[in-house]
């Protein structure tokens, strides 16, 4: 039998319920009291180091993101924590949740697909999160202009948005994750405990398996220096099966503009580079793109499973 029309038609409706489901439970404000907390905290320390700092900085804007005072952490390394934790509060029920309330065989009773019912929750959960991430932005550079007394640079907006938008990204990995494991499995606190496990894996003991793997895969050689080299090569590539290193790389180009490699830099590549001097944030972007494509490439894959998956599930009434 053949459909007919859009198989996306009705996912904005979809969307826009989810994102003020999400917008009204208690679950997000919850954590989003927290993240907000924690990121006001992180901002207010950045600040007081700041301050220091002569105002001739061409990006000071920057410095807010990635100055951390004891015992807190930067803002970038808060959201590369915390934000996984979030994305998977909004995802890992998804559509277990619906099989559970006994509401699935009325959601695909309307005149829509399933297409655009998991897409429409994907796409309300990852609203919900570029609100979040929007208020953060503002709300710091509220904050910098207020304590600092200067308007962020050209440079500082373009590269701060660059951020968000990559920081969008590391957060739809999770998001799909989630998604995907509420599809394959029926209970939503099975689900929730896979998705938290995988989390916990990638992001706390992937740094300690990746020199393990690395060093099995490429072993040294005490009368062959090349395989220092080699092995940390792998060693970079393993770990970048983790979206965190993925986007510790990201974050650390584009809020560093001094910073002209996420890897080794041997000699005859800073040649005739002026020590310290920024780089231009197209170049910034370029060295970063791998990352970032395979952090978009990681979101489309996850959610591809979680859409082959559910197309063949069987939903009874």
């Amino acid at each position: 039998m053949t459909r007919e029309g859009s198989p996306f038609k009705g996912t904005a409706t979809v969307a826009l319920k989810e994102a003020a489901d999400h917008m009204t439970s208690a679950r997000m404000h919850l954590i989003m009291l927290l993240v907000l907390l924690t990121a006001i905290g992180a901002v207010y320390g950045a600040i007081g180091r700041i301050t220091e700092t002569t105002a001739q900085d061409p990006f000071l804007f920057l410095k807010l993101l990635t100055v951390a005072r004891e015992p807190l952490p930067s803002f970038a390394a808060f959201l590369g924590f915390l934000l996984p934790l979030v994305a998977i509060a909004l995802g890992f029920d998804a559509v277990n949740g619906e099989y559970a309330r006994r509401t699935m065989s009325r959601l695909l009773a309307q005149p829509i697909y399933r297409d655009a019912v998991l897409f429409g929750k994907f796409l309300g959960g990852l609203l919900v999160i570029g609100i979040a991430l929007l208020t953060l932005w503002l709300l710091m550079t509220g904050l910098g202009i207020l304590f600092l007394g200067l308007p962020p640079s050209g440079g500082d907006i373009v590269r701060g948005i660059a951020y968000l938008l990559t920081t969008l990204a590391y957060a739809g990995v999770w998001l799909a994750l989630a998604i995907a494991f509420s599809t394959v499995i029926r209970s939503p606190a099975t689900s929730a405990l896979a998705a938290l496990s995988v989390w916990l894996v990638l992001t706390v003991f992937w740094g300690m398996i990746a020199p393990l793997i690395a060093g099995v895969i490429v072993p040294l050689d005490p009368f062959d220096p090349l395989t220092v080299i080699s092995q940390f090569e792998t060693q970079q590539a393993v770990a970048r099966v983790s979206p965190q290193t993925l986007y510790g790389e990201v974050t650390t180009m584009l809020l560093d503009p001094a910073a002209r490699s996420v890897g080794p830099l041997f000699f005859d590549q800073v040649q005739g580079a002026i020590v310290g001097a920024p780089l231009p944030t197209i170049q910034s972007l370029l060295v970063v793109w791998p990352q970032l494509t395979a952090l978009v490439a990681g979101m489309i894959l996850l959610f591809t499973i979680a859409y082959v998956v559910f197309q063949r599930q069987e939903v009874r009434a």
